[in-house]
C-alpha cells in the first residue's frame, strides 16, 4: 500500500482529490496522513469528505478515517462500477472539486454513467462550473472523451444548493493533445452574475473591468440570475482563441467592493493576452491528468505553480507516466508529458 504525506508540496485538498482518482484508475490502495496540514483548518472538510465516500461509491472502495476532521485516510479501491450517482455535500463546498474526483475513472471506465453534484458552483479557490464548461471540458472532448455537463442552479457561498449534472459515456481512449499556440483570437465575452443583490454590483464591475481591459461593451454585460438557494456574485471573462479557450473568474465576498472583484479578474486577463502561452495556471493543473492517463502530449503554460508541481508529483507516485517542465522564458514554460498510452 503507497503512503502519502498530505502535507507536501501546496499541502492542500489536491493532493487527496487526485489520490482518490488514481487510486481507482489504477486500483491501488493508499494511505494518506497529515491531510490539508498546511490549511487553517486541517483535515477533511465536508467537501472533501463527498469527495472521498463519492469515490468509495464509484469504486465500491473500502475506507477508513472517513470523518470530518480527519488527518488520516486509508482507501482500498474495488472495480470501478459506471451508473447513476448524486452527491450532495451538505454544504457550499465545491460540487467541481468533487467532479475532478470521480471523473478520470468514469471516463476510462467501460459503460456509461450521470452524475448529479449538489453543492457549490462558483466558490473560491475552486474551478467554477463556467471554468469547466468552457475551458476544461472541451480539450477532454479534443482527446477522445465523451463527457458533457449542464448547470441547472447556480450554488454560491455560502447557501450553495447548486446543482451540476454530468454524463460521461465511458471508454474512453484518451488521445494526445498538443497546444503549443492559441491561433486566431475569435472573441472575449465578459458576465457579471448577481443573484440576490443589487443588479448594480453587476453593473459595477462590468464597468471598472472595461476601465482596465478595452473589450467592446457589447461582449460584456450584467446578469440577474434567479432561483438560487441564497446571494452571492461571479464575474467570468472568456477569452477564446482557434485552439482554447481561457475561463478567469473573481468570485464575490461580503466586505469586497466591486470593483476590486474587477480589478482582480482584469490582472488575470492583462496577464494571460501580454503572454503568448495557450494555457493558464489553473488549466495547467486541469490537464496533467487526462494527458497522463492518454498518449500525453505537450502544452505551453505560465511558471508551473505549486498546485501543478503537487499534481506532477502525485501523478508519478501512481502511474508511469513522465512529466517534464521545461522553461523557455519566466513566462513561458513547455510542459511534456509521456502518457500512460503513449
Amino acid at each position: 500500500m503507497r503512503t502519502l504525506d498530505g502535507s507536501t508540496g501546496e499541502g492542500g485538498g489536491q493532493i487527496l482529490r487526485t489520490s482518490l482518482a488514481l487510486a481507482m484508475v489504477t486500483g491501488q490502495p493508499f494511505r494518506i496522513h497529515s491531510i490539508r496540514a498546511r490549511r487553517a483548518r486541517p483535515g477533511l472538510m465536508r467537501q472533501h469528505l463527498c469527495a472521498v465516500r463519492a469515490a468509495a461509491e464509484v469504486s465500491g472502495a473500502e475506507l477508513s478515517g472517513d470523518a470530518v476532521g480527519s488527518t488520516e485516510l486509508t482507501f482500498r479501491p474495488g472495480r470501478v462500477r459506471p451508473g447513476a450517482y448524486t452527491f450532495s455535500i451538505g454544504t457550499a463546498g465545491s460540487a467541481t472539486l468533487v467532479l475532478q474526483t470521480v471523473l478520470p475513472a468514469l471516463l476510462v471506465a467501460e459503460g456509461g454513467s450521470s452524475i448529479v453534484i449538489e453543492g457549490g458552483t462558483h466558490n473560491p479557490m475552486a474551478p467554477p462550473f463556467d471554468f469547466i464548461e468552457r475551458a476544461f471540458l472541451p480539450l477532454l472532448r479534443r482527446m477522445g472523451a465523451r463527457v458533457s455537463a449542464a448547470l441547472s442552479s447556480y450554488g454560491f457561498y455560502p447557501a450553495g444548493g447548486g446543482r451540476v449534472e454530468v454524463t460521461i459515456e465511458g471508454g474512453s481512449k484518451l488521445g494526445r493533445l498538443s497546444l503549443l499556440e492559441r491561433g486566431a483570437l475569435r472573441s472575449t465575452r465578459l458576465r457579471a452574475i448577481v443573484s440576490q443583490l443589487p443588479g448594480a454590483i453587476g453593473v459595477r464591475e462590468v464597468d471598472a473591468f472595461l476601465a482596465e481591459v478595452p473589450w467592446d461593451r457589447a461582449c460584456a454585460r450584467p446578469e440577474v440570475v434567479k432561483g438560487g438557494a441564497g446571494p452571492g456574485n461571479a464575474l467570468v471573462a472568456d477569452v477564446e482563441h482557434e485552439h482554447v479557450t481561457e475561463v478567469f473568474t473573481g468570485i464575490g465576498e461580503r466586505g469586497v467592493r466591486a470593483e476590486t472583484v474587477a480589478a482582480r479578474v482584469a490582472a488575470e486577463v492583462k496577464r494571460y493576452l501580454a503572454s503568448e502561452v495557450p494555457v493558464g495556471e489553473h488549466l495547467a493543473d486541469q490537464l496533467l491528468l487526462p494527458m497522463a492517463l492518454g498518449e500525453g502530449g505537450e502544452f505551453r503554460t505560465f511558471a508551473p505553480s505549486g498546485h501543478t508541481k503537487t499534481q506532477a508529483e502525485i501523478i508519478g507516485v501512481f502511474l508511469d507516466a513522465k512529466i517534464a517542465m521545461e522553461a523557455r522564458a519566466e513566462e513561458d514554460v513547455r510542459v511534456e508529458v509521456k502518457g500512460v498510452r503513449g
